[in-house]
């Protein structure tokens, strides 16, 4: 006999009869939205509070990229957005606050705590004071900073922050910051009972780096020395700042036993904290290459080799500035060849510009024109950072001078010819500047890169008057003619002299000063005119240009003016600009009609070799 079950929605009734109410649960109200979101439904917006983290999160990153203004607009645009009248919250006004600080402008800082504080503001609390408090001693507003340390004594400070330690440190790391150990030392002095109530070696570590950034770095071991009288212990920061200011004051000796004791310490109580880092073989690999000690620079290198140590970027850069400094360049290719064979599994090892021009130098020195050639080429896609001007520009200096320590005078000619055509300027006393010193004379008269016939009719000995122009053939305009009218004069001559209604010359107007339409030339002048008696020679007059940033000098009679005055009553014979000099190079085209200030610099070197020669 076979059972079949009926269906479970064909189950029959109850019997009807009396029975108990069933008990609801009370209805939730977040049960009603628990169901899956319907497809194309929009997602709910974010609750204030987690506007807020991505805002204070948003602020910290644009603080470490510099970006204030950035961070004022967004600022402003959440305020708009806030409810109740745009507050934000003190969280997020004291990352406004660090930012301001850290982008200097304790000014805004200012005006934003007292926003904060005010009847209207999220309110302050020992953050913020904190904040404003090392703003203060980096803008070295000091009378203000203690003021607010003396309101917070006296508990008369809104917000009622309190006195604590890790207030006043931050005030007192800028002041260390500054070098200022006399101010330092009074704020110790002045809230010693709340600085000593931790008890920890905090201060005392601030304390130590005073003294290495002041003339007195050997004032860190008296510290020290005060550490062991309270009872405390160092730590790895107090040995590492020792031994820095040990190796400042070029005490080796001292630094190498520190360095023992640091180990001996750690190994008797068991604790790897107080192991050295690599903060203190970095630093005992500067001292011993000023000392050029090659020897104890290998037996840092080969210690921190063989420890458990994790060996960054910088302690790599350390040890290859050591081993050159120390002339060993065999050892620093060792080390670098290294850096490159870990830097594929490790982007953070990935050099950076100024390691590639340090080895380039030492390679320049041997005169190895091919390794220099050779980094300089994978100095672009290997390293890592920004590449500088400055950076490119000395990979060819050091490029050419490789190529005369080689004797290969062609090459080094032809580098110094793109330096000289590229560079703005080089000081002859420089690095390049001696190189191009060198070049110029294996050149030769005849092949000379200052070419001595740049000048040929002129001789920097002559009065100014040979050469001048007469002032009416300069076509001067008067001062009061508004620009717009005489415009077109500018795309002509970048200087164009100014006369009054006597014929007087009043200023000299610039082509970079036009900047107003509207405005009066006088009114863009750069005030009273550069005056040169007739008798002044070339050679003053060219100097006087370069060195006052000017592009013309008005020309007046030799009884007229004492160099640098001039009168209403004295009347210009003639002007003298950079555009003249320019027409008398012998390399002269009708076609450059500006020439720049670096190459008017060169045309007054090569005349001065001509004269020389």
């Amino acid at each position: 006999m076979m059972l079949i079950r009926p269906p479970r929605f064909l189950s029959p009734s109850p019997a009807p009869g009396p029975r108990e109410p069933r008990l609801r649960r009370p209805l939730d109200a977040s049960r009603i939205f628990s169901s899956p979101r319907p497809p194309g439904r929009r997602p709910r917006a974010a609750s204030p509070a987690t506007d807020l983290r991505r805002l204070t999160a948003r602020i910290v990153d644009l603080t470490r990229r510099r970006q204030l203004a950035q961070i004022m607009e967004e600022v402003e645009a959440a305020r708009r957005r806030a409810r109740g009248g745009g507050v934000l919250n003190t969280i997020v006004m004291n990352a406004v606050l660090d930012a301001c600080v850290r982008c200097g402008d304790v000014d805004r800082a200012l005006r934003h705590f007292e926003e904060m504080r005010g009847p209207r503001g999220c309110g302050v609390d020992g953050v913020s004071y904190g904040i404003l408090l090392k703003g203060l001693g980096i803008a070295r507003r000091i009378d203000g900073a203690f003021e607010i340390l003396e309101s917070i004594e006296k508990d008369s400070s809104i917000g009622s922050p309190r006195l604590s330690p890790h207030l006043i440190c931050g005030f007192l790391n800028a002041l260390i910051e500054a070098g200022d150990m006399r101010r330092a030392n009074a704020l110790v002095a002045r809230f010693r009972k709340v600085l000593y109530e931790g008890h920890s070696v905090l201060l005392y570590n601030l304390l130590m780096k005073g003294y290495i950034k002041s003339n007195f770095p050997l004032g860190a071991l008296t510290v020290k020395d005060e550490i062991l009288r309270q009872g405390l212990k160092p730590d790895r920061l107090t040995y590492n700042t020792i031994i820095s200011a040990c190796v400042k004051s070029a005490e080796i000796d001292k630094a190498i036993q520190f360095l023992e004791d640091m180990k001996e310490e750690a190994n008797r109580e068991s604790n790897p904290e107080l192991l050295p880092d690599a903060v203190t073989y970095t630093t005992l690999l500067k001292g011993f290459g000023n000392s050029r000690d090659l020897y104890s620079v290998l037996k840092i290198v080969v210690e921190m080799k063989s420890s458990l140590l994790s060996i960054d970027r910088t302690a790599y850069t350390a040890m290859i500035d050591a081993l050159l400094a120390c002339g060993s360049i065999d050892g620093a290719l060792c080390i670098f060849g290294d850096i490159i064979k870990q830097a594929g599994n490790n982007k953070d090892l990935r050099p950076k510009p100024h390691l590639y021009l340090s080895i380039m130098r030492a390679f320049a020195t041997r005169g190895d024109v091919d390794m220099v050639m050779r980094l300089s080429k994978r100095m672009w896609p290997d390293s890592v950072g920004f590449i500088s001007r400055a950076a490119k520009e000395e990979a060819h200096e050091l490029l050419m001078e490789a190529a005369i320590n080689n004797n290969q005078i062609d090459l080094a000619r032809g580098l110094l010819r793109r330096i000289v055509n590229e560079k703005e300027y080089f000081s002859w006393t420089s690095r390049v500047g001696l190189v191009a010193v060198k070049v110029e004379s294996l050149s030769g008269f005849t092949n000379s890169l200052l070419r001595p016939h740049v000048f040929p009719q002129i001789i920097l000995d002559d009065p100014v008057e040979k050469y001048m122009v007469s002032f009416q053939e300069s076509r001067p305009l008067p001062a009061d003619i508004i620009l717009r009218k005489v415009v077109m004069r500018f795309l002509k001559d970048r200087a164009v002299p100014l006369v009054d209604d006597w014929g007087s010359c009043v200023g000299i107007v610039h082509r970079d000063d036009c900047t107003k339409l509207d405005a009066p030339l006088l009114s863009m002048s750069r005030g009273p005119p550069l005056c040169v008696p007739t008798s002044t020679t070339v050679e003053h007059v060219i100097d006087l240009l370069l060195r006052e940033k000017s592009e013309m000098v008005v020309v007046v009679k030799s009884g007229n003016m004492y160099e640098g005055s001039y009168t209403s009553s004295s009347r210009p014979l003639g002007v003298f600009s950079l555009a003249i000099l320019w027409s008398f190079t012998g390399d002269y085209s009708s076609d450059i009609q500006d020439p720049d200030f670096s190459r008017v610099t060169t045309l007054k070197q090569n005349a001065e070799a001509c004269n020389c020669s």
